[in-house]
């Protein structure tokens, strides 16, 4: 029999066919084909490769924290680090988890950042209704106008209390009927130490001397005191003022207060070192024990680093303001504590608002301007001869709330590290 080529092309392919479902071994796998088959005039069988469909699968997208934490690794390559110290820590407090480290748990010198840690120390102890009291006590009794008896001003290390308030006082004696006083005038500076400036200041820091009674947050309570008795048409027969503690039976002509937010504003904003040393005495007096200084207030600071399940020994509490070269905290250590504020209600309304904000105000009003972290960053700056720092909160491009520190030690000029800070901000606003 004589086959046609169509008829002989469909034999030998189905022949084909057969013969590759025959062949193999036992545990070969039968495998369809669907390509075309080529067969030559001499008979010969060219198989032609199955076109290989490519499914469209998307590969996963990258995203926002792989970028974050690639961008920020690229930052903290640079040739700055080669000769200066980096600490750096990033939470994601919407997360409630960290976003990013580097050298977070070191020891490093805080700066002006320190008073976040005084900031959120008073307002944990202390609340946020705290008052600042400067207290016009008399003894004795009054009579034709003349108090025959003694004069006493409650130091309560007020950096508000003005020229201002120290007439009101005077005046207020008039009002009780007083325009001479027989005995000696007296200030009670019994709230702290005797120490007139912070533990590990340098002699060119030029801030203080502290005292218990200032008026505009300067040692010259006596000068302006008696400045104001003179005002008010009030005589003194022993003009001299001495220092003792005040009698327990000594009754109140007036008490001179001023709020914790009215003295944080001007902490944080502008970063006012002697306000922050008159915040860290509170504490230290809130200890209940006289002439407390940097030791019961430190120890308060400690009970709370210990409440945040840092281990306190780790770190060491000079002073209130950050001037101090003994200060040593951590990335990690000063937003712990942003953090703790944050989850505090109570603690967080009042510090957030006192907080500088990037490009608008405070320290921070001429940086971050033009770019993803103006007026979104609310941040504590610090500068010493040496190091930079930035601390505080931000929202992010995804919507969520971080909190951050930065610590540049070893820079110099301190706008390396300042130029650091605002790029690590840009990148996490972005």
């Amino acid at each position: 029999m004589v086959l046609g080529v169509k008829t002989k092309k469909s034999f030998l392919q189905i022949a084909f066919l057969l013969l590759l479902c025959s062949c193999g071994s036992r545990r070969s796998v039968q495998v369809p084909y669907n390509g075309p088959i080529q067969i030559s005039e001499n008979g010969r069988v060219t198989l032609e490769p199955t076109p290989v469909v490519v499914s469209n699968v998307e590969k996963p997208a990258i995203g926002w924290k792989d970028i974050t934490q690639n961008r920020l690794d690229s930052l903290c390559r640079q040739p700055l680090f080669e000769t200066t110290q980096l600490g750096l820590y990033v939470y994601d407090l919407t997360d409630n988890q960290p976003l990013y480290a580097f050298n977070a748990a070191q020891r490093m010198r805080p700066a002006s950042t320190e008073k976040l840690i005084t900031s959120i120390s008073s307002l944990h102890y202390l609340s946020g209704e705290y008052l600042f009291r400067t207290d016009l006590r008399i003894t004795g009794t009054v009579a034709n106008g003349a108090l025959q008896g003694d004069l006493y001003v409650v130091g309560g290390m007020d950096p508000l209390l003005s020229v201002s308030d120290l007439n009101n006082m005077a005046a207020a004696l008039r009002k009780a009927g007083i325009n001479s006083i027989t005995g000696n005038l007296y200030t009670d500076l019994s709230m702290k130490d005797d120490l007139p400036y912070g533990w590990g200041w340098c002699w060119d820091d030029k801030y203080g001397p502290l005292s218990a009674l200032m008026v505009n947050a300067k040692d010259n309570f006596n000068s302006e005191w008696n400045k104001a008795l003179t005002k008010a048409g009030i005589k003194r027969s022993k003009p001299s003022i001495k220092q003792q503690q005040t009698p327990a039976d000594a009754k109140s002509v007036l008490c001179v207060t001023h709020t914790i937010d009215e003295v944080l504003d001007p902490i944080l904003k502008n970063s006012q070192n002697i306000y922050a040393e008159c915040l860290f005495y509170q504490l230290a007096a809130y200890s209940g024990q006289k002439k407390a200084g940097r030791k019961q207030a430190a120890a308060l600071i400690n009970d709370l680093i210990a409440k945040l399940d840092m281990q306190p020994d780790r770190y060491q509490i000079a002073d209130g303001s950050g001037l101090s070269l003994y200060n040593y905290v951590s990335p990690e250590l000063l937003v712990r504590f942003l953090n703790y504020a944050f989850s505090k209600p109570e603690i967080y309304q009042h510090l957030y608002p006192a907080l500088p904000v990037a490009g608008v105000d405070g320290t921070l009003n001429k940086r971050m301007q033009d770019t993803a972290a103006y007026n979104n960053v609310h941040a504590k700056t610090g500068t010493l001869d040496g190091i930079s720092s930035l601390a505080g909160y931000l929202t992010a491009s995804n919507g969520h709330i971080l909190s951050f520190c930065i610590i540049n030690q070893g820079v110099s000029p301190a706008r390396l590290g300042r130029n650091f800070q605002d790029e690590v901000c840009n990148v996490l606003c972005q």
